[in-house]
């Protein structure tokens, strides 16, 4: 049996993604940083559903030690790694403190480096591993108000790129996925107004799906996609292109 480990698990994509990882018999790590009672939720759902056993992991990856928290927790090598942890913060640069920058740069960058390091070397030794960072499409062309985010998600994918090269002769695939807006929690800050207009802005006239950008990470750790590595996959409705 295969072991996965997911980290924002809790969230709308991470849910998904779980739920698809599950459907495929793996063993999963459930990762959550605020949500104890989701993440036991979704560890009954998936074993009654599926039938699979998992762990659930608390860390916050948003400080220096959480990537060490929840290494820690690991009882088993990991064969399919992908990081989903993100939140947004919306203003001026000029009006983020310094903490807030660190922070965010920890959690959306730093975290995954040193979760992958880690990680990598049993995948190295078995000469098998798929990793997948879920980025955002403002990590490829950037955001006003998101500037931080932004550059947080562009050296997501520019680790991935690289690391793609590195691991490759281990046969070891390093992939991306930057959705553009996704149905999720996160748009409930936007009155129906600004969403109907934001969707108007988008060719695909719509949101994405949670499900979709689990469909995309389905593909990337499946055989299919044996030789597709470095990639970023823009599931965003033609939004950027």
């Amino acid at each position: 049996m295969k072991t996965a480990l997911v980290t924002g698990a809790t969230g709308a994509i991470g849910t998904e993604i779980c739920r698809m990882l599950a459907e495929q018999g793996y063993f999963l790590y459930i990762h959550f940083h605020k949500n104890d009672e989701k993440a036991k939720k979704l560890q009954k759902d998936l074993f009654h559903s599926f039938h699979v056993k998992s762990v659930i992991i608390h860390a916050d990856l948003s400080k220096e030690d959480g990537p060490k928290k929840l290494l820690n927790k690991l009882t088993k090598n990991v064969d399919v790694f992908i990081y989903n942890c993100g939140n947004t913060q919306y203003g001026l640069l000029t009006d983020f403190t310094n903490e807030s920058i660190r922070e965010t740069m920890q959690l959306h960058l730093l975290s995954a480096i040193e979760i992958t390091k880690t990680l990598s070397k049993s995948m190295i030794q078995q000469k098998s591993g798929k990793i997948i960072m879920i980025s955002s499409v403002w990590g490829e062309v950037g955001a006003a108000c998101e500037t931080v985010y932004s550059a947080a998600k562009g050296g997501l994918n520019t680790f991935v790129k690289a690391l793609a090269k590195e691991l490759a002769p281990s046969g070891i695939n390093v992939n991306s996925i930057a959705p553009g807006v996704i149905e999720t929690p996160m748009l409930d800050q936007f009155s129906e107004e600004e969403k109907d207009e934001l969707a108007s802005d988008i060719p695909a006239g719509r949101f994405g799906q949670p499900q979709e950008v689990a469909h995309a990470a389905e593909y990337l750790i499946s055989e299919k996609s044996a030789y597709i590595s470095g990639h970023i996959l823009s599931v965003n409705g033609s939004w950027f292109t």
